[in-house]
């Protein structure tokens, strides 16, 4: 059996063990991994194998976070089957009329626009009554998943919703893998590494990366739609810049170019916030934690420049610059 499949298998076996050793807030962390890790996967299909690096990737995941919020009855839960795709859908417009306008422009100036627009859907929520400004809002009741008239699982279970929450990441990380593997995702391939040839190859590349754009931010949009769910309570801080700064950083950790490594940059990323938020470590230190985190974070980065999807590749360097060596000095001798 191929190797990445196997350790995907045992990987989501683990997942799904998970509950019968996990309770409590370790089982609530183990969800909010696997949301971000979702949310990851969404930005590695732009930056990683497009070559589109994305500074507003939090504006989707925002947008259908608040969809699926503003959208809910507060008496009672909205179908799951209208309000996910709903939510997924506002996301991916929105990144339709983002995508038309900053995929026209390149390097930076690509950045700043998609940071531009993030802060101006940031501040729609944030300055205006819309959404419950600063406040934010909350969502009483989880979606109802029924079919005629009969409840299929129900989401406000714990365990029900653990599990939709891994059914969902499982799906995104083997849509996605698919997505790669078609001649679609070779033609997104193509692009990260010299667009300027896939066009005079004949290829006309801005229809492929505002496919590109719109896909991951529905995947953002639903990584965005199970975080509402998860808390109960959306607001505007999580189309902040510092939550597509995170985002980023988390597929920087795992490993550019794999989605394995999204996946377990979200976990280390999420794991190292919650060690060092954790006062009965670091005592009083703890409010300090941003701090530590990007310390680690530089160390991680000037150490493991692959990412940790990487380390395999350097010891692997590693052993054979040794191995060469030695024989250049058998050689000499």
């Amino acid at each position: 059996m191929n190797t990445r499949l196997l350790s995907v298998l045992i990987g989501l076996a683990l997942l799904a063990l998970a509950p019968m050793v996990a309770t409590g807030f370790y089982l609530d962390l183990v969800v909010k991994i696997m949301v971000l890790a979702i949310f990851a996967l969404s930005l590695e299909l732009l930056v990683g194998q497009t070559g589109l690096v994305c500074f507003g990737h939090a504006a989707f995941f925002g947008i259908a976070a608040y969809a699926a919020a503003l959208l809910s009855p507060q008496s009672q839960g909205a179908s799951l089957w209208w309000l996910l795709p709903v939510s997924v859908l506002a996301a991916a417009a929105y990144a339709l009329a983002v995508g038309a306008l900053s995929l026209r422009t390149k390097g930076i100036y690509f950045i700043m626009v998609t940071l531009a627009f993030a802060q101006m859907a940031y501040y729609v929520f944030h300055d205006t009554p819309f959404g419950g400004g600063t406040d934010g809002i909350y969502l009483y009741f989880k979606p109802e998943a029924k079919l005629f008239g009969t409840a299929l699982f129900d989401l406000e279970g714990k365990l029900t919703f653990y599990y939709f929450v891994l059914a969902c990441l499982a799906a995104s990380f083997v849509l996605l893998a698919l997505l790669l593997r078609s001649r679609f995702g070779r033609t997104l391939a193509g692009i990260k590494v010299n667009e300027q040839r896939l066009r005079a190859a004949g290829y006309k590349t801005y229809p492929y990366k505002l496919a590109a754009f719109v896909i991951a931010a529905a995947f953002a949009g639903l990584a965005g739609f199970l975080y509402a769910l998860k808390d109960g309570y959306v607001n505007p801080e999580i189309l902040s810049w510092h939550q597509s700064g995170a985002v980023l950083l988390m597929i920087i950790l795992g490993g550019l170019g794999h989605l394995r490594g999204a996946v377990i940059g979200a976990i280390v990323f999420t794991l190292l916030q919650e060690l060092y938020q954790s006062q009965a470590i670091f005592g009083a230190f703890a409010k300090h934690w941003q701090l530590l985190l990007g310390l680690t974070i530089i160390a991680f980065v000037a150490l493991l420049p692959h990412g940790l999807m990487g380390i395999g590749r350097q010891l692997a360097a590693r052993r054979a610059r040794a191995a060469t060596t030695a024989t250049e000095g058998a050689d000499a001798r």
